[in-house]
């Protein structure tokens, strides 16, 4: 998945929307239960009612490793059945010594075929890096969650005197171990009033913007203040879409809030991207 190709997608949907596969077994609707693979089945259901509407899926993967080895079938089946042209994200922040990467990146990008994985920048360049050896593949690096506890360390001023937060040093040197066309970083949607600081450092990467719908962020906001000529945002919402409906019809509310979302995006990409 190109960069080219992404922003083809968002442009032919006029949709920036991630949808997070957050899937919980113990929050699907009841009458799925008799499935044989009930989170799979919820799955194909949510993907068949909103591909239309959205251009990239983030199955979380904790949500899948603790059902153990059958959470890891439904994650392959699901993504069996999203469309191909759909960007496929690895919601696995990992990052780990160089051989452990190594694997990690095999694990996600050869034997489960995601386009991306997000990944933790603490240990640095060398933990990151072999995610970026395969063509086509992209990492998705931490930079400013949504999170309470971000303000722990991301929010820290450095000591230099150069009244930096730690979260803009992660950015000034990440992007300088991939291209654009390589790497995208998440920025909360509940972070708002530094999305303007975080453009200044990197103003061609695609954002990766999960806190839309639950979590209170403002798709407004975000538009506003993090989109650049190519969009540059894919904003994620998970619960408010998936869990639009615990019922029978929860296929169809999900299409419902999926569309609300979409119809909004189209408005600001008319106004902020001149492409379109």
């Amino acid at each position: 998945m190109t960069r080219e190709k992404l922003f083809e997608q968002i442009l032919q949907k006029k949709s920036y929307l991630c949808i997070g596969l957050d899937t919980d077994p113990k929050r699907l609707p009841e009458h799925l239960l008799d499935h044989e693979d009930p989170v799979f089945e919820f799955n194909r259901q949510i993907v068949e009612a909103t591909a239309d509407l959205c251009v990239a899926y983030k199955p979380n993967i904790a949500f899948y490793e603790a059902q153990g080895p059958k959470g890891w079938v439904s994650l392959e089946k699901t993504l069996e059945v999203i469309p191909e042209e759909i960007f496929t994200i690895a919601d696995a922040k990992r990052g780990d010594i160089g051989n452990t990467s190594e694997l990690y990146a095999r694990a996600f990008f050869e034997t489960m075929n995601f386009n991306a994985v997000t990944v933790a920048p603490y240990m640095g360049s060398d933990s990151v890096k072999p995610f970026l050896v395969q063509p086509g593949r992209w990492v998705i690096l931490l930079a400013l969650t949504s999170n309470p506890g971000s303000k722990d360390f991301q929010m820290l001023k450095l000591s230099d005197g150069n009244e930096e937060y730690l979260f803009e040093q992660v950015l000034r040197e990440s992007a300088n171990w991939a291209s654009v066309g390589q790497m995208m970083y998440v920025v909360g949607a509940t972070q708002g009033e530094h999305i303007e600081r975080v453009r200044a450092i990197v103003p061609n990467h695609f954002l990766l913007v999960p806190g839309v719908g639950a979590q209170g962020g403002s798709l407004e906001e975000i538009s506003r203040l993090g989109m650049n000529q190519q969009c540059g945002l894919l904003v994620n919402s998970s619960r408010a879409i998936i869990y639009a409906s615990s019922g029978r019809d929860f296929a169809n509310r999900a299409r419902e809030a999926a569309l609300e979302v979409q119809k909004e995006m189209e408005q600001y990409l008319e106004q902020y991207v001149t492409h379109l």
